[in-house]
């Protein structure tokens, strides 16, 4: 997808300050944070949200939710909390998957 901005950052075409990163995804922090850590985690292949996951591509989240606790730890946390918001009312805003990875004092709201 050549106008996704998330499929910009896994192709390394937009620069980020890279956290993780293996042959399915990407983690890398959110440029609104909402918390002391806040990382974006995200699958190198576009899947607009957990309801476009099929049999061809359920294998990425399965990935993507085993690697949350490797990607804490290598950034030093020892607790998080993981969101993934899916379609326009949940609250999704790019429509690239991606879990937020977040840690420290949370900020929710304004």
């Amino acid at each position: 997808m050549t106008d996704c901005l998330f499929c910009k950052i896994a192709s390394k075409d937009i620069p980020t300050d890279i956290k993780y990163e293996d042959e399915h995804i990407i983690a890398f922090p959110d440029i609104n944070p909402k918390a002391d850590v806040h990382l974006l985690v995200i699958p190198k292949l576009h899947i607009i949200n957990l309801m476009d996951i099929n049999d061809e591509n359920q294998h990425i989240i399965t990935h993507l939710i085993r690697k949350l606790p490797v990607i804490a730890e290598k950034n030093g946390l020892s607790g998080f909390r993981t969101i993934f918001n899916s379609g326009k009312d949940g609250g999704q805003e790019v429509f690239h998957l991606h879990a937020h990875l977040l840690a420290g004092n949370i900020k929710f709201g304004g």
